[in-house]
């Protein structure tokens, strides 16, 4: 039977940002995962394929029931064995929404079969974000399908996080960057390197905060980042906006996220999302209304 999506929204109408993290089998979204949790300062919902490869303190444990994990900051980690429709009903069954839900994809997933779910009730499409491990980009092993796959899931994301550049030969890490450059020329490239909590700041660039949908994660955890605030003026509709953000966005380089909300003359208020070259620009609904604010762009070093 098809799953079907809830006849009521959850949460008075309000959408929790969702981000999708993919990469092929041992490229370490595991291990960003883990650190995302430890760094988070934020109630956040972290979808698995299996609960028990995420490692946790046993101190962070608040309780467990069946495939559900309750961390004492307010985390949750489910697991995906019985499929989106199911870990996202268990989500919306909760009084309280998360702030921002992460979901882990399996090794050889296509993030573009996936990213629908980023539409469903309660949930809107924060990005893509693929890890990719330098010692494999290369590896002859690494053939045919699982080369095809690999490069698949590169071209689709949003922001790429090439890691394990710390464990291999200088000129293995820059082939790799060769090869994502000619894969992705337009998409914005992070590696962590060895400093494990840089993954997971990257990933706490969205999240639901008290200044409203627009508000991105605090400067400081911004250690490989800068932060430009570029006003916008009252503007005519939703084109005029969208050719703004692109005058904006061109007057710097390296750009890997910006938010914003920008009213119009017509009355409305639009919320700009950029994720890497992903650019959206929706009406904001009633139940997110707030004032227009500037347009946060975040940059790489």
């Amino acid at each position: 039977m098809a799953y079907q999506e809830p006849e009521f929204l959850p949460w008075d109408g309000r959408r929790v940002p969702l981000t999708f993290v993919a990469g092929y089998l041992g490229a370490g979204k595991t291990t960003v995962i883990n650190e995302l949790l430890a760094v988070t300062d934020r109630p956040i919902a972290v979808l698995v394929n299996d609960v028990g490869a995420i490692n946790i303190d046993a101190a962070l444990i608040a309780r467990q029931h069946g495939d559900t994990i309750e961390l004492t900051d307010g985390c949750v980690c489910c697991s995906l064995i019985d499929g989106f429709g199911a870990a996202f009903d268990q989500l919306r069954a909760r009084d309280v929404p998360p702030d921002h839900v992460v979901v882990e994809l399996s090794g050889v997933a296509d993030p573009d079969r996936m990213t629908p779910w980023g539409n469903s009730a309660g949930f809107i499409l924060d990005g893509v974000v693929v890890v990719v491990a330098a010692d494999q980009l290369g590896a002859e092993h690494l053939a045919g399908p699982a080369r095809d796959a690999i490069d698949s899931q590169i071209s689709k994301a949003d922001l790429l996080m090439l890691s394990k550049t710390d464990i291999v030969e200088p000129h293995v890490a820059d082939a790799a960057r060769r090869r994502l450059s000619e894969i992705a020329p337009d998409t914005p490239v992070f590696e962590p390197g060895g400093n494990a909590a840089a993954a997971g700041r990257f990933l706490s660039l969205g999240g639901r905060r008290p200044e409203g949908p627009a508000a991105t994660a605090t400067p400081s955890l911004f250690d490989a980042h800068d932060v430009h605030m570029v006003p916008f003026p009252e503007m005519a509709d939703a084109a005029e906006v969208a050719a703004a953000v692109r005058a904006a966005l061109g007057q710097y380089e390296r750009v890997v996220r910006a938010k914003g909300i920008a009213g119009s003359a017509d009355g409305e208020l639009h919320l700009v999302q950029v994720v890497g070259s992903r650019i959206e620009i929706d009406p904001l609904p009633m139940s997110e209304f707030g004032a227009a604010t500037a347009l946060t762009i975040i940059t790489l070093h």
